[in-house]
């Protein structure tokens, strides 16, 4: 399994579940793509924890993942990432979809996650796959050296 190499125009895409053996292939994205990366440790937990965690690829190639917490009637994304390399593509859109349809299936009603305020981005494709912004999480995130930075709590209806 590779984390970089593109995927061939004829791979179709397809969701596996993530488990503590691909996460040699997976630190290297989360590395790249964030600048407080969750740790292994991190996945290891959540794997552990049994929370719904699952892996985009194309062939061998990763494009993205996401892992999630369940709840009563509603459920938490955690971690949301696309591989660089695939950024732009539309595939965290396909990765909400597939989320929301897994929270679905456990009867949840609600969606929620935070997002770094000083992450625009990330608060557009969210706010394009129907979450809307509802509250903020004063210095939620670690920050550069001692700073921390809000999250922005959105939320999605089901």
């Amino acid at each position: 399994m590779s984390a970089m190499a593109p995927p061939s125009a004829a791979t179709e895409a397809r969701f596996e579940a993530l488990t503590p053996a691909h996460l040699d292939a997976l630190m290297p994205i989360e590395q790249s793509a964030y600048s407080h990366p969750w740790t292994r440790g991190n996945f290891i937990d959540a794997l552990a924890t049994g929370y719904q965690a699952q892996l985009l690829m194309a062939g061998t190639q990763i494009l993205g993942y996401f892992v999630a917490m369940p709840g009563v009637e509603e459920a938490h994304l955690l971690n949301i990432t696309v591989a660089p390399a695939y950024q732009r593509q539309g595939w965290a859109h396909v990765m909400l979809d597939a989320l929301a349809l897994w929270a679905r299936g456990r009867g949840a009603q609600w969606l929620w996650l935070e997002v770094r305020a000083s992450n625009a981005r990330a608060q557009h494709v969210y706010e394009t796959h129907g979450y809307r912004r509802v509250g903020l999480r004063k210095r939620y995130y670690p920050g550069a050296g001692d700073q921390r930075e809000d999250a922005v709590v959105m939320s999605l209806p089901l």
